[in-house]
């Protein structure tokens, strides 16, 4: 390799070739993204939650905040090993995602709850499908996703145990999406599944 393409080939981790760092730098900038989405979607809930169940979930949502915020800057941190260079503005973020707004406002526990089971359900898919891209380069990565994925789940598990029945049925079954999914969840906890 000459002085000049050394100069030019972006650097990543010793043992990884440039190229398969470079798709997985892609890969994780757009779970940066999903990931700095969902810390703002679930301060948005956290701020605008109403109702009996205000309390349990106002303050079940902070430490998912917290461990959300933290996936974002562990997943910026790896793309800068990898030699990428983490983007985190607001316009890339509109720009890139795939998914659409968070579009409840200030609405009941439960509603929000509904809505929430669909936002984790695309996010953990997402994670699950970039994990398999990365265990296919990158190890390290794969297992940074893994442990990811294992919060990201046990969140959405905290956030079911409000919407599941005794039987097991989701109150949001079969909802496409987050309005349907909050509507739902509000009238299945009114009684009037």
């Amino acid at each position: 390799m000459s002085d000049a393409t050394q100069a030019t080939a972006p650097h990543t981790v010793p043992g990884l070739d440039p190229m398969e760092a470079e798709r997985v730098v892609d890969v994780l900038q757009a779970r940066l993204h999903a990931l700095n989405d969902l810390a703002l979607t679930l301060k948005h809930v956290h701020w605008n939650v109403v109702g009996p169940h205000f309390i349990a979930v106002h303050e079940m949502l902070d430490p998912q905040v917290d461990a959300v915020r933290e996936m974002a800057d562990t997943t910026a941190e790896r793309m800068a090993a990898l030699g990428g260079v983490p983007i985190g503005t607001p316009g890339a973020l509109v720009a890139r995602r795939t998914w659409d707004d968070y579009e409840v406002g200030r609405a009941d526990a439960v509603a929000h709850l509904g809505a929430l089971d669909l936002v984790y359900t695309g996010v953990i898919e997402d994670h699950r499908a970039a994990m398999k891209t990365a265990g296919d380069i990158d190890p390290v990565t794969e297992d940074m996703l893994i442990g990811q994925l294992a919060k990201l789940e046990q969140f959405q598990w905290f956030v079911r145990a409000h919407l599941e029945s005794g039987s097991g049925r989701l109150s949001t079954s079969g909802a496409h999406t987050l309005s349907d999914a909050a509507g739902q969840a509000a009238r299945a906890s009114a009684g009037g599944a």
